[in-house]
C-alpha cells in the first residue's frame, strides 16, 4: 500500500518546508509514504526548499496553469508513480499534514473513496462572518447538486483512492474542489469528512481576486458541471416557467371563451398568443433537453472507455516494466515537465 502525499506549489518557499516536515513518513496501514509537488511556474525558491526538505518526486509546469490544471497533473503523476491513495494538500500550511493518517484511514477501512478534511467553517474564528455565510450557502449549494452529505465543500485536503483518482476529469480552469464533489455524487463515490483544524494563511489568496469573484467562478463550476451530469432535468426546471405561463393564459381564454364566445375572441386573443409562444418556447427547451440528454448518454460511455483505459496503462506498465518506485517519464529524482 502507497500513499502519495501531492503538493499543488506556487510560489510557497516561506511555508512549504513546514508543510513537508510534517507529513508523517509511518502510517499504519501503508508500506511506504511519498511526497510529490507540482510546480506550477514559481518564480521564488520553492523547488529548491522542497528538495532540500527531501521530497521525492517534482513535477513542473512550464507558467502558471492554475490550480485545477496542477491537481489534474499531480493526479496522472501519482497514478503513475504507483500510488494506491492520494493525498492533496495545499503548500500555504493551511491544513495540519499530521493528521494525514486520520484522513486516508476510510479508505483503509474501505468505508470511503474520497475523504475530505472538514475545517468546521462555522467555528473557524478567523475566518470573517462573510466568509462564513458563503461558505454555508455554498456548501449547501453543493450537496443539493450532488447529491451527497458535504460538510466543507471547498476544502482542499482531501484524500482519494486510486479507483476515484481514475474515475475524476476534472474538467474547471479554476478549481477543483466542487467540480470533484459533484462529480463522486453522480459516479456514486463513496464520500467521507474527518475534523481538521485550519490554521489562518498571512498572505493573500493566489487562486481569486476577492471573496465575490471566488462566489462567481465556483457558481459558474457548479452550473456547469451540474448541468453536464443531468442536462435533462436541468432543461426541464428552465422549460417549466414557460409551460406553466402558456398553461395559464390559454387557460385564462378558454375561462373567458365558455363565457361569453364572441366577446372572449376580442378582447382575449393576446392571451392566446402569448400563451401559445410560451408553450412553443418550453417545448423547444425541453427538446434541447432530450438532446443534451443524448449527448450526455454518449459521454458516459467516453469517461467508461476512459477510466478502462486508464487502468490498462497502469497494468501494462507495471507488468511490462517492473516498476521499482515506478518514476517513468519523470527523469531524476522525479523531476519532469507537467502539460
Amino acid at each position: 500500500m502507497k500513499v502519495i502525499v501531492q503538493i499543488p506549489v506556487y510560489n510557497e518557499e516561506e511555508t512549504l518546508g513546514q508543510v513537508l516536515e510534517a507529513i508523517p513518513r509511518e502510517i499504519p496501514g501503508v508500506d511506504r509514504v511519498e511526497t510529490l509537488i507540482i510546480d506550477d511556474g514559481s518564480t521564488d525558491r520553492s523547488v529548491e526548499v522542497a528538495q532540500a526538505h527531501g521530497v521525492d518526486h517534482i513535477v513542473r509546469h512550464v507558467g502558471n496553469k492554475g490550480l485545477a490544471a496542477a491537481f489534474r497533473t499531480g493526479l496522472d503523476a501519482c497514478l503513475r508513480l504507483g500510488a494506491d491513495i492520494i493525498v492533496n494538500i495545499d503548500g500555504d500550511n493551511q491544513y495540519p499534514a499530521e493528521d494525514i493518517p486520520a484522513l486516508i484511514r476510510p479508505i483503509l477501512e474501505h468505508r470511503a473513496d474520497i475523504v475530505i478534511g472538514d475545517r468546521r467553517p462555522q467555528a473557524v474564528p478567523h475566518f470573517s462572518w462573510t466568509k462564513r455565510l458563503l461558505q454555508r450557502v455554498g456548501t449547501w449549494v453543493v450537496q443539493v447538486a450532488s447529491g451527497v452529505e458535504v460538510h466543507d465543500a471547498p476544502s482542499g485536503f482531501r484524500a482519494y483512492s486510486k479507483e476515484a483518482a481514475l474515475r475524476l476529469n476534472v474538467l474547471s480552469h479554476f478549481s477543483y474542489t466542487v467540480e470533484t464533489v459533484i462529480q463522486a455524487g453522480k459516479k456514486d463515490l463513496l464520500i467521507a469528512h474527518v475534523p481538521v483544524e485550519a490554521r489562518p494563511v498571512a498572505r493573500k489568496s493566489r487562486l481569486m481576486r476577492g471573496m465575490w469573484d471566488f462566489v462567481k467562478r465556483q457558481g459558474a463550476t457548479i452550473l456547469r458541471t451540474y448541468v453536464l451530469y443531468e442536462p435533462l432535468r436541468t432543461f426541464t426546471y428552465i422549460a417549466l416557467p414557460f409551460f406553466l405561463l402558456g398553461a395559464i393564459l390559454l387557460g385564462r381564454f378558454l375561462v373567458f371563451y365558455i363565457q361569453d364566445p364572441g366577446g372572449a375572441q376580442g378582447r382575449y386573443i393576446q392571451s392566446v398568443i402569448i400563451g401559445g409562444v410560451a408553450l412553443l418556447l418550453g417545448f423547444l427547451i425541453f427538446l434541447f433537453g432530450i438532446l443534451a440528454d443524448l449527448v450526455a448518454g454518449t459521454r458516459r460511455l467516453t469517461e467508461e472507455a476512459l477510466y478502462r483505459i486508464r487502468r490498462l496503462e497502469l497494468e501494462r506498465g507495471d507488468r511490462d516494466q517492473g516498476l521499482g518506485p515506478r518514476d517513468q517519464g519523470l527523469g531524476p529524482r522525479g523531476q519532469g515537465t507537467g502539460p
